[in-house]
């Protein structure tokens, strides 16, 4: 009984972030097919504690990861010790990229809720555009104001909801933690101007934020359920407007 009770706790967040795998596995065996090479070379911008650096060091990529907090680097390095992997942590933000890491030594970039907090956008993406090796995949995960306007009025939040919608940077007011939100048009705009080639978007946490979680947890099957459904909307071009999250894959044009 303890086993299926950590798996259903466990089943919200893995629906949050299966859309996502899916995505960097097919790119990991499209990269590793066209280069011959079964150890990439992955750089994970912001990546933090390790969230997405850790598993896939674990399966066998040489991974390093820049971040501006220490704190997070010191717990990205426990967590990666306790995986019994290697990971480089080395203490930066995206505008310091290009003086961390050499020119085109990347196969893929992690930008992964970035955008939103960088002092320049575009300036984070030509420096991320720096890193890549001809052929190379930068992943970009943004926020969307849509689905923040969602969930501000699910909350209650009407007036916070409106001016989301109003809001040239997504913002719902003054005291909204998030500088800036883009949406799929937004983001798919910005990669042009920096030279990117805008390749599948996805939808991602697009029911998994809306679904109560006693829903998923009292009932048999249903954690499959709400990760296949996820999957089954991640590319609908309707549903994947208020994902709460819209990812990007791109190459340099």
């Amino acid at each position: 009984m303890r086993t299926e009770g950590v798996t259903r706790q466990a089943a919200v967040p893995a629906a949050r972030t299966a859309v996502l795998w899916d995505a960097l596995r097919a790119v990991l065996a499209e990269r590793a097919s066209a280069t011959g090479r079964a150890r990439l070379d992955i750089i994970d911008a912001g990546g933090g504690t390790g969230g997405f650096a850790v598993p896939l060091a674990g399966l066998g990529h040489a991974v390093t990861v820049v971040d501006p907090s220490p704190d997070s680097l010191a717990a990205l390095e426990r967590r990666a010790a306790e995986a019994g992997v290697g990971v480089r942590a080395l203490q930066g933000d995206a505008a310091d990229l290009g003086d961390l890491l050499p020119e085109g030594g990347a196969d893929l970039v992690l930008c992964h809720s970035v955008l939103e907090y960088v002092d320049d956008p575009a300036g984070a993406l030509r420096a991320v555009a720096r890193l890549l090796r001809p052929g190379g995949v930068v992943s970009l995960l943004a926020a969307n104001p849509v689905a923040t306007a969602v969930h501000r009025a699910l909350s209650g939040r009407f007036e916070e909801a409106r001016l989301v919608l109003g809001d040239a940077e997504g913002r719902w007011g003054d005291r909204d933690p998030t500088p800036r939100r883009f949406t799929g048009e937004g983001l798919e705009a910005l990669l042009a101007a920096t030279g990117f080639a805008v390749g599948e978007v996805h939808g991602v946490r697009i029911f998994a934020d809306l679904v109560p979680s006693r829903l998923v947890d009292g009932e048999p099957g249903a954690a499959e359920a709400l990760v296949a459904l996820e999957r089954a909307a991640a590319a609908h071009p309707v549903l994947r407007e208020i994902a709460t999250q819209t990812h990007v894959l791109a190459t340099l044009g």
